[in-house]
C-alpha cells in the first residue's frame, strides 16, 4: 500500500469533497490476513473468500404453495382426479403420480415423481378422495426448481461481502458452519490538547471533558474494528511523537481528534510531516474543514478536528468508507439520500459543502426536514437529536422554508 501523493498546494488549499475522497481511496487495499470463524461469530465481518454452494438450494423441486401435485396431461375440462396420498415438507410422497391421480401437497414439500404442476388448493374442488382440476394448467406452475436459489458449485456469497442477518441465514441454509473472513481492522485513536480532560478527573480552569474518544469508540466498535484507546495526549511534541510511534507500531489506522487546525499549539501537522506522508490538511466542508489524511510507515492516519460534531461529520463522510475498504468490503455501500421540503430558513454562503443536522419525517405532501436547532460544531446534541444531514452543495446560497433539499439519512451511514 502506498499513500496518495500530496499535491503541491494540498497543505494550503481546501480540497473539494470528491477530490478528498479520491485521494483517500487511491491507495487503500484490504488489510492482509484472514481467519475461520463460526457463523454465529461472523456477523459484521467481511468475507475474504467466496462462499461456494456445496449443493443446490433448494435441494429438490418443491411446491411453492399448498395444493395438489398433478400431471398436466390429465388437465381437461371437468377433470376429476383420484387423491392417492399426501406430501409434506420433510416427509415426501414415496410413490409415483400416475394417470388420473393427484397428491395432496404442502408448501415446501418435494414434488412427487410423475407430477409436473402444482394446483393451488383455492383453485380446486376436493373431497376426501377426489379433486376436480380446472383447465388451463401448464407444466412447471407453482414449482420451485432445484438450484433455483443457488446452484451447486456456484458462489453463494462473494468475497468482500459484509455479513448481515440475511447472509447468516443463507450460509446456514447451505449447511456451512464456518466461513473465512478478513481479520479485524486494528484502529488506534487518541485525543490531543491540554484543554481536554479524561472522565473521572476534576476539570482545571479552561478544561473540558473529552467526548470525542467515546464517540469514536462507538462508531469503531459498531463497525467491528479492534480498537486501541490511547487516551488523551498533551500538546507536547515528545508526548505526541511517542503516541504516534506507538500507534503506528500497533495499528492499521490511527485516528486523532484535535490539533489539526492552525494554531500555536497544534503540533500534529509538524509531527506527521516529519514522521510520514501527508496528502491534505483541509476539506471544503462545514463543519470539519481542518482534517488531515496521510500515512506513517504502513499505518494510515486520519487527523480529525477537535469539535465534536466536526468529528462525526468527517468520520461519516470520509473515514468510515476508508475503514470499510481496508476491512475488505467491496463494493462500498452507497449513501441513501432523498429529496425533502425544508421547513425552516437556513443561512448559507456559497463556497463550502455544508452538513446540517436535521430531522426528516413524513409530511402532508411528502418528506419534510427540519434543522435540529443550534448548528455549532461543538453542539453534539444537534447530532443526538438528528436522524439525517441536510446536504447543501458548494454552490448553494440561503435556503428558504419550502425549498427542496437533499437529505442523507443516518440509517445506512453505519
Amino acid at each position: 500500500m502506498t499513500a496518495a501523493p500530496a499535491t503541491p498546494n494540498a497543505a494550503r488549499t481546501a480540497l473539494d469533497v470528491e477530490e478528498a475522497r479520491g485521494l483517500i481511496h487511491a491507495g487503500l487495499r484490504a488489510v492482509p490476513g484472514w481467519e475461520q470463524v463460526a457463523i454465529r461469530d461472523a456477523l459484521g465481518r467481511v468475507l475474504s473468500h467466496d462462499v461456494i454452494a456445496p449443493h443446490n438450494v433448494p435441494a429438490h423441486d418443491n411446491s411453492a404453495m399448498d395444493g395438489y401435485a398433478i400431471r398436466t396431461d390429465d388437465c381437461q375440462s371437468g377433470t376429476v382426479l383420484t387423491i392417492v396420498g399426501t406430501a409434506f415438507a420433510g416427509n415426501p410422497f414415496s410413490g409415483i403420480v400416475g394417470d388420473g391421480q393427484a397428491v395432496r401437497i404442502m408448501t415446501g414439500a418435494m414434488v412427487p415423481r410423475g407430477a409436473d404442476c402444482i394446483v393451488p388448493q383455492e383453485d380446486a374442488q376436493a373431497d376426501k378422495t377426489t379433486v376436480q382440476i380446472p383447465p388451463g394448467r401448464k407444466p412447471g406452475q407453482n414449482i420451485r426448481r432445484a438450484g433455483e436459489d443457488l446452484a451447486l458449485g456456484e458462489p453463494a456469497l462473494s468475497a468482500g461481502k459484509r455479513i448481515g442477518p440475511a447472509e447468516l441465514g443463507l450460509i446456514a441454509s447451505l449447511g456451512i458452519a464456518e466461513v473465512t473472513v478478513y481479520r479485524r481492522l486494528r484502529v488506534a485513536f487518541f485525543s490531543t490538547g491540554d484543554e481536554v480532560a479524561s472522565i473521572g478527573k476534576p476539570l482545571a480552569p479552561g478544561q473540558i471533558y473529552d467526548s470525542n474518544r467515546y464517540t469514536l469508540y462507538g462508531v469503531l466498535t459498531r463497525l467491528g474494528c479492534e480498537v486501541l484507546d490511547m487516551g488523551v495526549v498533551p500538546d507536547q511534541p515528545e508526548a505526541l511523537e511517542a503516541a504516534f510511534r506507538d500507534a503506528s507500531a500497533a495499528a492499521d489506522v490511527i485516528l486523532t481528534s484535535g490539533g489539526v487546525s492552525v494554531g500555536e499549539a497544534d503540533f500534529i501537522k509538524e509531527m506527521v510531516n516529519r514522521l510520514g506522508q501527508v496528502a491534505f490538511w483541509k476539506i471544503n466542508i462545514k463543519p470539519g474543514r481542518p482534517m488531515a489524511f496521510g500515512k506513517l510507515d504502513n499505518t494510515w492516519l486520519f487527523g480529525l478536528p477537535g469539535n465534536p460534531v466536526a468529528v462525526m461529520v468527517t468520520f461519516y463522510q470520509f473515514v468510515q468508507d476508508a475503514l470499510l475498504a481496508l476491512m475488505g468490503v467491496s463494493p462500498l455501500p452507497t449513501r441513501p439520500t432523498l429529496a425533502a421540503r425544508c421547513t425552516a430558513d437556513i443561512r448559507k454562503r456559497p463556497g463550502r459543502r455544508e452538513f446540517v443536522r436535521a430531522i426528516v419525517q413524513p409530511g402532508d405532501t411528502g418528506w419534510a426536514v427540519s434543522p435540529t436547532g443550534a448548528q455549532g460544531s461543538g453542539v453534539l446534541r444537534s447530532m443526538s437529536d438528528a436522524n439525517c444531514f441536510i446536504v447543501l452543495p458548494e454552490t448553494q446560497a440561503d435556503v428558504s422554508a419550502g425549498d427542496a433539499v437533499d437529505v442523507q439519512l443516518f440509517d445506512g451511514l453505519t
